[in-house]
């Protein structure tokens, strides 16, 4: 390799470094702006939510998780019994033309 080679590809390698680095930097700055909005929109009120509401609050919560967790199983359990495989035509046995029983078609 001759050093224009090299020197082009440390260029497209510090190019795809810098990439990835934005991408992360994006997606951290995103984080942040979202949990300043959930503070800011939990702490923007000074109503109370009654004990009817943290029930509900948990229970659909637990249920969320329940789904999830059980669609989850499901499609490893679908996965690990081959059921996920494509369908295969099974071709019907021709009749044999000495029993007297034609195949219509």
């Amino acid at each position: 390799m001759n050093s224009t080679d090299e020197q082009a590809a440390s260029s497209v390698s510090q190019g795809s470094n810098l990439a990835r680095w934005l991408v992360i930097a994006a997606l951290c700055a995103m984080l942040v702006a979202a949990c300043v909005l959930g503070y800011l929109g939990w702490t923007s009120t000074d109503t109370s939510v009654p004990a009817s509401g943290y029930v509900a609050l948990v229970l659909g919560v637990v249920f969320s998780l329940v789904v999830g967790v059980g669609l989850m199983a499901l499609v490893f359990y679908s996965s690990r019994k081959g059921y996920d495989e494509p369908a295969v035509l099974i071709e019907e046995p021709e009749s044999d033309p000495d029993d007297g029983q034609a195949r219509s078609r």
